[in-house]
Parts: structure tokens; C-alpha cells; sequence
């Protein structure tokens, strides 16, 4: 897998662990482009701390800000850093479908244990120390 794959679905995964963040995301995506101020009308927070959150999602590239009519910055969702990251899911979750028998090339004899694979190299580069469970 492409290492700006994974650095691009890091920063991804990161903006979107914090819930403020994600319900921006979520009320552009419902109500279109909108200012700092127009979302701090609808949310539980200022409009300097969504400016914060903003700027943050500007800069892994989730939304673009436009400028508008007297200095007003709207901000629209930019989808391709989500794609990223869905690739990046999609070739995690390969891994994990595939056959999880330890007798194949760069096996683990260990059950439970997979060979080195695409997943393998982006969350580690080879599972030393890390453990996924599946239930």
C-alpha cells in the first residue's frame, strides 16, 4: 500500500476521532456549504472554537474554504482524503478476509496468526507487537 495512503487516512482517522469534528462534517454534508458562524448557529459551540475545528479539517484537506461576499469563508466538504481512507480500510479488511491459516508463505504457525500482507505493512510493518482480534 501507498505510504501517503496511510499518512493521508492517519490524519483522517485523527480528525475524525473527535466528535465535534465529525458532527461539522455532518451538518455540511446535510446543509452544503456554510460560514464558522453559519454552523455555530446550529451547534453547541462558539464560533471561534469551530474555526478551530475548521482550520484543522481544512488542513487534512476534508473541507476547502471559498471565499465569499465581505471577507466570509465558507467551507465545503472535499471528499478524496475520505477516499483515501477507505481504500486504506478496504485493503485492511482484505487482509482479514483472506485465510488466516498459518502454512502459507511468511506464515505464522501460531493460530489465529496471519501472514505479511498489505494490512501488515500499514498498521505495523509486520505484526510484531500488535495483535488484532477478531470476533
Amino acid at each position: 500500500m501507498p505510504p501517503d495512503i496511510e499518512a493521508i487516512a492517519e490524519q483522517v482517522f485523527t480528525a475524525l476521532a473527535d466528535p465535534t469534528r465529525r458532527t461539522i462534517l455532518a451538518a455540511l454534508a446535510s446543509g452544503g456549504p456554510a460560514t464558522a458562524t453559519d454552523l455555530a448557529a446550529h451547534l453547541p459551540i462558539t464560533r471561534q472554537a469551530i474555526a478551530k475545528h475548521l482550520a484543522l479539517l481544512a488542513e487534512v484537506g476534508l473541507v476547502t474554504a471559498e471565499p465569499g461576499e465581505r471577507r466570509r469563508v465558507r467551507y465545503r466538504l472535499h471528499s478524496a482524503p475520505m477516499q483515501a481512507a477507505q481504500q486504506f480500510l478496504a485493503a485492511l479488511a482484505r487482509d482479514w478476509d483472506s485465510p488466516l491459516g498459518g502454512e502459507g508463505e511468511g506464515g505464522d504457525p501460531r493460530p489465529g496468526r496471519a501472514g505479511r500482507g498489505a494490512a501488515a505493512d500499514a498498521v505495523g510493518g509486520g505484526g510484531e507487537g500488535v495483535c488484532v482480534r477478531r470476533t
